[in-house]
């Protein structure tokens, strides 16, 4: 396929039926987070809606970085559901094969800052969603659209703000679609599609050592810099402890049962505590999939210390972007790197976004059914996802979120190494297939 670079002047009535196109237009808005700016594309988005006759609503606590609410009535049968994604993106570095903000269709990929996080699911949604409006018949229930600001930098002006400020606009919903799921998943050629069903929390913590300060022509040991490198050593090569929650027994049973039996057999073994970080360390790369979900994570981000050449800093801070698995509090985790760290610490935290216990698996079967109609070969399994997303927030008013953004991706596409990395692109066709099994669960839902 070659380049389309003349979207910008085409009509864009039936632009529903178009959901490549959609996605060119979304990538060619630069939403950056930081700063954001997503107000040009938020207010194309409405222009668009407001066009077939959708009602939207407009709420912001900054005039540049705002939040869009669509809503679809419905004929009263089924409680609302939700669809939520954000406009936003990260910064685009690296070297590029085609220009980030360009939109460019090429080689069969649509090429773009935010073609899989998250523009793309968001072309998805919303061309379902006008799909909807535009058939004319209610769907059982009402349908509300929301495209957020800001979730690349927290949520503090998307969703945190309309859970917290407009939490009416929501009332009745128990479910949600967003990201970030329904992808496919190649293992020992047998096709997945992992639907998320909960995700872990964010833990952003700022750790602090202490030790003695002079001069630095008189070696100081075990000083703060000397805790520092055992710290840094001992993340580096060791991991925290094995922990099997049920969504991550689940995830694992689930593919277990369907591949070959000299893989199935490893597969089980990870749920298995004491052999968990040996077959991790086995399957090498494979295992990066599973590792995040078997344990908390801290990772160092950031590093403090010195203002002079010539003294020794008697203080080291570091900030650390925890992750904890559900069900888990900020204390365990701190008692995990105390334990693993060597060496005494002071620890706080930053930032702990928590996440409702057990996840609500009311819709997942319906999602599965979609997913196995449009295609028989395909196998849908819960997913804990290592990330976070807007989910955490709209939880606390007792929504579900589910990450069913269906796509269907070819084995050598790097996927998740292409987030937030350069040359981030996504299959133009994957676009017209998650937009049907999107448009699938609102007709029936």
């Amino acid at each position: 396929m070659g380049t389309i670079d003349d979207t910008l002047e085409m009509p864009e009535d039936a632009l529903q039926d178009r959901p490549v196109e959609l996605l060119q237009r979304l990538l060619r808005f630069d939403t950056t987070n930081p700063p954001g700016g997503e107000r040009e594309c938020i207010a194309w988005v409405r222009a668009l809606l407001e066009q077939i006759g959708c009602e939207t609503r407009i709420l912001a606590t900054a005039p540049e970085r705002p939040n869009l609410i669509a809503r679809l009535r419905g004929r009263g049968e089924s409680p609302p559901l939700l669809l939520q994604g954000h406009v936003d993106v990260v910064a685009a570095r690296g070297e590029w094969q085609h220009a980030p903000f360009a939109g460019e269709l090429a080689g069969g990929y649509v090429w773009g800052r935010g073609a899989l996080d998250m523009k793309g699911g968001v072309a998805m949604m919303l061309a379902a969603f006008m799909r909807a409006q535009a058939r004319g018949e209610p769907p059982p229930g009402d349908v509300i659209l929301c495209l957020l600001a800001d979730e690349e930098a927290g949520s503090t002006l998307g969703a945190e703000f309309l859970v917290s400020d407009h939490a009416d606009l929501f009332e009745g919903v128990r479910y949600a679609i967003g990201e970030f799921g329904g992808f496919t998943t190649d293992v020992a050629g047998r096709r997945f599609y992992p639907i998320m069903v909960a995700e872990k929390q964010v833990c952003w913590t700022r750790a602090t050592l202490r030790g003695s300060t002079g001069h630095g022509s008189m070696p100081v040991r075990d000083g703060a810099m000397g805790k520092l490198g055992r710290l840094l050593h001992a993340l580096d090569r060791r991991r925290l402890p094995v922990h099997v929650t049920p969504v991550a027994r689940s995830m694992v049973e689930s593919i277990a049962a369907d591949v070959p039996a000299p893989l199935a057999l490893p597969l089980r073994g990870l749920l298995v505590p004491a052999l968990t970080d040996r077959l991790l360390d086995a399957f090498g790369e494979r295992g990066a999939l599973f590792d995040p979900l078997l344990h908390n994570t801290a990772s160092v981000t950031i590093v403090h210390g010195g203002d002079k050449i010539n003294v020794i800093p008697d203080t080291v801070t570091l900030e650390l972007d925890g992750r904890l698995l559900p069900g888990f509090a900020p204390a365990q985790l701190f008692a995990e790197l105390r334990a693993l760290a060597g060496v005494e610490l002071q620890l706080e935290v930053i930032r702990h976004d928590s996440v409702a216990g057990e996840p609500d698996l009311g819709l997942f079967d319906a999602l599965a059914t979609t997913l196995r109609e449009l295609d028989p070969t395909g196998k849908p399994i819960p997913m804990l996802l290592p990330g976070v997303t807007d989910g955490r927030f709209f939880s606390r008013l007792g929504i579900q979120t589910y990450g069913f953004l269906p796509m269907q991706l070819p084995p050598e596409l790097p996927f998740m190494r292409l987030i937030h990395a350069e040359n981030e692109r996504l299959p133009a066709d994957a676009l017209e297939f998650g937009t049907s099994a999107i448009g699938r669960v609102l007709e029936r839902f």
